[in-house]
This record gives C-alpha cells, sequence and structure tokens, in this order.
C-alpha cells in the first residue's frame, strides 16, 4: 500500500493551471466570444449562477466539429511555474490534483503530458461528431469542486487540515474554504478578499514556498 502523501494541493484550471479561459477559446472558434466573455466574467464575480451560465455559454458552441478539440488544445498555455509546482509537490511526497469548470476534451490530454494526479472537468455532448450545445454528465460547479478536493484527500491520505486550493474566481471559495488553505491566485476581488493567502505574481511555482517545498 502507498503512503499516505504530505499534502494535496488542488488548483482551478482556467486562469490558474492555464493562462486561457478554454470557454472563451471555443467561442472565438465559433462566432461567440463577446457574449461568452461577458457571461463568464459576470459568474467569476459571483453574478450569475455557475451552472446556468455554463449552460448558457456552451449554447453557443452548438454545431462546433470535434476537430476544435485540437485546434483549441494547440492555443492552451501553462501557466508560469506550473512544472516547477508539480514536481516540487511530488518531490516532496505530496499530491497535485486540478478540479476545472472546464472540459475533459482539454483537460484530459493536458493533465496527462504534465503528470497530475487527479483531474475533473465538465464533459461536452458531440452526436455525429459535433458539439451539440449541451453537457453530459453532472456540472463541476463549486460544491463539485469541493466534493472532488474531500474525495481525493481520502484517496491519498491526507487530512484536510493539509489540503490547499488555489483558485481565481467565486467558484473555487467552497473548496478554498474547506481546504486548510486557500489560496488566490490571478484573483478576482472576491476572492482576493476571501481567501487565507493572496499570490500577486502570475507565477505558481510561489506556491511551493508558502508550503515550505522548492522547486
Amino acid at each position: 500500500m502507498n503512503a499516505p502523501a504530505r499534502l494535496l494541493v488542488v488548483l482551478d484550471a482556467d486562469s490558474t493551471l492555464i493562462e486561457n479561459e478554454v470557454i472563451e477559446l471555443l467561442a472565438d472558434a465559433a462566432g461567440s466570444l463577446a457574449l461568452v466573455a461577458e457571461v463568464t466574467d459576470r459568474a467569476m464575480r459571483g453574478e450569475l449562477d455557475f451552472a446556468e451560465s455554463l449552460r448558457q455559454r456552451v449554447a453557443t458552441l452548438a454545431g462546433l466539429s470535434t476537430d476544435v478539440f485540437a485546434q483549441v488544445g494547440a492555443l492552451i498555455r501553462p501557466t508560469a511555474g506550473v512544472h516547477d509546482l508539480i514536481n516540487g509537490l511530488h518531490v516532496g511526497g505530496s499530491r497535485i490534483g486540478v478540479v476545472s469548470g472546464g472540459f475533459h476534451e482539454l483537460l484530459d490530454p493536458l493533465a496527462a503530458t504534465l503528470g497530475l494526479d487527479h483531474w475533473r472537468a465538465n464533459r461536452l455532448e458531440v452526436e455525429d461528431g459535433h458539439i451539440t450545445g449541451r453537457l453530459s454528465g453532472p456540472i463541476i460547479d463549486a460544491s463539485a469542486k469541493a466534493a472532488a478536493l474531500v474525495e481525493w484527500a481520502a484517496l491519498d491520505g491526507v487530512d484536510l487540515c493539509s489540503t490547499v486550493a488555489v483558485g481565481d474566481g467565486a467558484n473555487d471559495l467552497t473548496m478554498m474554504r474547506i481546504a486548510g488553505l486557500g489560496v488566490a491566485f490571478n484573483a478576482k476581488p472576491i476572492v482576493r478578499r476571501s481567501a487565507d493567502l493572496v499570490i500577486g505574481t502570475n507565477d505558481l511555482s510561489q506556491v511551493l514556498p508558502l508550503l515550505g517545498l522548492r522547486g
């Protein structure tokens, strides 16, 4: 049996693990970027229910070919310091997961490349090689993000007091509250006000010294 991990760090994906907002990259391909960007911003500020805002944004993607996943995947840029963070955690006997309000179709290949231990996201419904504009399966909202952190901590043998949640938007606040440490990164004002700690530079390796680790 594997020894329990020292720590579990759970990151948001868009604007945290990666520099991009994936829904906006998809919307750009669909010609609905302006609408989607407005809805995304309102949801991240906590002005709209996340689930409904997600459905509204996904609806604008209807008709896109699944070829768009490869096209958008090539545009995704990991945030500075992400490799150092992952390596530093693993060397220190800790684990890292990503829970995303984005989509498995884009997160899966990225997670495998980066060497993440856990990841979870929404799924887009696809029929006949095209996005339908609907979601498939449960929506990964604030409560689902928190549930993933709790689930992964149990799997890794980590007490909740030894978990760290890192995020930027209102959808991350629930998991940040239940984690041992909630870190605002590249964050909206509502998250900066609520977090235990705020990282002011766009470099994920800055999480390591907060945990007594080095990359």
